[in-house]
């Protein structure tokens, strides 16, 4: 009886534990199960979605097509017609894009320093009031050591103005330079031609404005042509030699001009214009002796 009874008892324990065995293993698939059906639950769900949007999207481009209908077609573009072409943007005789005459009706306002640094008596007033004009254009502020002249004009849906600010050259005007150099977009460092020892000078007042400010543009610009054209020509192929080296120690575009004819005057205006905006304008270099030099 004892030895039936242990027998039982064995068989018992190996039906146990074969069943747990079997039900732990059945455990472990079962998570596998409910994880292979989250992901096509996942796929079916992102499949009705996917349909969805195709739907409306098929419903989008029914509308938008010509006639409204489903089944219409996209019209092609055919060539331009003759009102479709933009019209071409105006340019002056240097094929700098045109300005307007009136720029009282424009609202917004872009203001533009440029300094006027030299020695004394070389050209820089007449220059300024070259540009900006005389009589009743002229708007300004005169002061001891200082002008300062204003010239507006419609550029491009803005008005440019042109805020130049003229340092006299007298040693007493040096206090002047750092309010003048101060967010200048430009500075004009002006000598006379026929007076070597004012371009030796040049270099004194790039220093001293190059404290003030570092990144306005630098122009070298050398005044009264006409006079100096009226030199020999070794005495000129000298100083334009000379002129153009300190604007290459400078890093900045030589322009010769002369206020009394106007030559290069409203150019290196332009010239400021087109660098400071990227306009697709750039001048003509010229190095021949005997005509207004441009280099850069």
């Amino acid at each position: 009886m004892t030895t039936t009874t242990a027998s039982m008892n064995v068989a018992a324990t190996q039906l146990c534990g074969g069943g747990g065995t079997r039900g732990r293993a059945g455990r472990r698939r079962r998570p596998a199960v409910l994880r292979l059906d989250l992901r096509w639950a996942r796929l079916l769900r992102l499949a009705v979605a996917t349909r969805v949007v195709r739907l409306v999207w098929d419903q989008l481009l029914a509308c938008s097509s010509c006639g409204g209908g489903g089944g219409g077609q996209y019209r092609r573009l055919g060539p331009p017609q003759a009102g479709d072409v933009l019209t071409p943007v105006p340019v002056d005789d240097e094929g700098f894009p045109a300005t307007d005459a009136d720029a009282a009706d424009v609202e917004d306002v872009v203001g533009l320093k440029v300094s006027l640094l030299g020695d004394c008596h070389i050209g820089k007033t007449s220059f300024m009031v070259k540009y900006v004009g005389d009589g009743e254009e002229q708007n300004g502020l005169h002061m001891t050591g200082l002008n300062l002249m204003d010239k507006t004009l419609a550029f491009r849906g803005a008005r440019l103005a042109f805020n130049i600010w003229d340092v006299a050259g007298d040693s007493q005007s040096a206090d002047h330079v750092p309010i003048a150099c101060k967010d200048a977009v430009a500075i004009l460092f002006m000598f006379d031609l026929t007076s070597r020892c004012t371009l030796t000078n040049v270099i004194d007042w790039y220093e001293r404005a190059r404290k003030w400010n570092k990144t306005a543009i630098p122009i070298l610009i050398g005044t009264k042509f006409d006079d100096f054209a009226q030199l020999p020509l070794e005495m000129q192929w000298t100083i334009v030699n000379e002129a153009r080296a300190y604007a290459r120690a400078m890093k900045a575009t030589l322009f010769f001009s002369s206020a009394t004819h106007n030559i290069n005057v409203n150019k290196i205006f332009k010239f400021i214009t087109a660098k400071l905006f990227n306009l697709p304008w750039t001048v003509e270099r010229n190095l021949t002796v005997g005509e207004p030099i441009i280099d850069f």
